[in-house]
């Protein structure tokens, strides 16, 4: 497996999952209590450091058993760059919602990313 299949296939590893859902509720959750400006900086590590540390942990481990799956064929097929960039937006709009106490805009940015990995759901490659 190359480090394209491993980068592709970490993204549905548990470990990463989790990691990644309770990053963006502890930042999304600083940047709703405290306006301080240093919290941005410190809501954008969180964000983004742990999710990177569990990617380079779970690189290293066999990813074989994922790729085999029917979620990973899932991404194989249809979780693209643009995809997984629609999901990074869509974290983005739910932390300026979190910021400015905008509940709806939190729930936007949420359907975003639910869009984003359950698109190939919604828009189906009849290819495939």
């Amino acid at each position: 497996m190359d480090i394209q299949e491993r980068l592709l296939y970490q993204q549905i590893h548990p470990i990463k999952i989790t990691v990644d859902v309770l990053s963006a509720v502890t930042a999304l959750g600083l940047l709703w209590w405290s306006h301080d400006p240093t919290i941005i900086i410190i809501a954008i590590a969180i964000m983004l450091i742990p999710p990177a540390l569990a990617t380079m942990i779970i690189l290293r481990t066999n990813l074989e058993s994922l790729k085999q799956s029917a979620l990973g064929q899932y991404l194989r097929t249809y979780i693209t760059r643009s995809v997984e960039w629609a999901r990074s937006a869509g974290l983005g709009v739910m932390a300026v919602g979190a910021w400015f106490h905008m509940i709806p805009v939190i729930l936007v940015g949420a359907l975003i990313i639910a869009g984003a990995w359950f698109s190939g759901v919604i828009f189906p490659n009849p290819e495939s």
